[in-house]
């Protein structure tokens, strides 16, 4: 079954990738064999984040640069990620009112995922659905975060070149360095640069690149755009294709990918550890020393230490089960 869905993903079928990214997303058994087998086939699209604060305009900005790819014959893969509501645990995919013009077109694939609250302005699965994108034959893949704060950083991990969308009076732009998010950036996006404010900010960001990345091989260039009215977007591709051809010369792209491969093999330990604890603490035995936590008769500190113990000292425990996986 599993088999018969990955071959159709790779022979270009689109329901096949929106089941295969279904089935990231709710953890199918077979989830872990879907992503080996995309494993070869990573890495030939170019992934471009987008992020910054809510407002800043980020969607208007990724409906504009569809379109300019799609001019110059580029076929494009978006993820969006949307906020889930944490009182209903549901989300309002907003993404997919405002690219509503290019569902049509069979050379764009737009997926909205809501972050079923996850931290860092992705998805848990945002990583893996970027993948099977990837694996599917996409030219460009662009992934819109939710409105970030200051230290929800995800997005450097998955995409190649990273831009940092800013709004003329949106706050402190010293305190966003200090903070992290600016540091993230491959590329400035200045948006909305009509309104009043734009150079000064652009002055604000100069000075901090004076003063924090005086010594880098790569300046992140500032580009001022006003989506509404498609101006400096194609000047913002430009600047991306810069970035792609400086990962490529200098080796910093190759780094890059090595790193997070190191990173997925956490992440996907961590993960499969997660799975591993939900199933047990839903055993009986598992339910009464949570119960004795409860009633005061236990403590937690306790009960996790003698958990862990029990399970990666016992023959079933996920230190067995992943030397197992590795032998086979």
């Amino acid at each position: 079954m599993m088999d018969a869905l990955i071959q159709r993903l790779l022979k270009g079928d689109v329901r096949a990738l929106a089941r295969a990214i279904s089935h990231i997303e709710n953890d199918h058994p077979s989830r872990l064999q879907l992503l080996e087998a995309l494993h070869p086939y990573k890495d030939r699209a170019i992934k471009v984040g987008i992020t910054g604060a809510p407002g800043a305009g980020k969607s208007s900005l990724v409906n504009r640069l569809i379109h300019l790819l799609r001019q110059q014959g580029l076929s494009v893969g978006i993820i969006a990620v949307d906020p889930t509501s944490p009182f209903t645990g549901g989300a309002l995919l907003g993404d997919r009112v405002r690219m509503s013009q290019h569902y049509v077109d069979p050379q764009v694939f737009i997926r909205s995922m809501s972050t079923r609250g996850s931290l860092g302005g992705l998805a848990r699965a945002t990583k893996e659905a970027v993948h099977a994108v990837d694996a599917f034959g996409k030219d460009v893949i662009l992934i819109e975060t939710v409105g970030v704060g200051q230290t929800e950083l995800d997005i450097m991990n998955v995409a190649d070149t990273t831009m940092v969308v800013l709004t003329p009076n949106g706050g402190d732009t010293v305190q966003a360095f200090k903070a992290g998010i600016m540091e993230i950036a491959d590329v400035y996006v200045i948006n909305k640069a009509d309104i009043p404010g734009a150079s000064k900010l652009v002055a604000e960001i100069e000075h901090m690149l004076d003063l924090v990345k005086h010594d880098h091989t790569w300046r992140p260039p500032i580009v001022q755009s006003v989506s509404t009215k498609n101006e400096g977007v194609a000047e913002l591709w430009d600047e991306v294709q810069a970035h792609q051809n400086y990962l490529r010369s200098s080796g910093e792209g190759e780094k890059r990918k090595q790193d997070r491969l190191v990173r997925e093999v956490h992440e996907t330990i961590q993960h499969q550890l997660s799975l591993f604890m939900r199933e047990r603490l839903a055993e009986d035995e598992m339910k009464r020393m949570l119960q004795q936590a409860r009633n005061g008769k236990n403590n937690p500190y306790h009960i996790a230490t003698a958990l862990f113990k029990q399970w990666f000292s016992s023959d079933d425990g996920p230190a067995r089960e992943t030397e197992q996986t590795i032998r086979e």
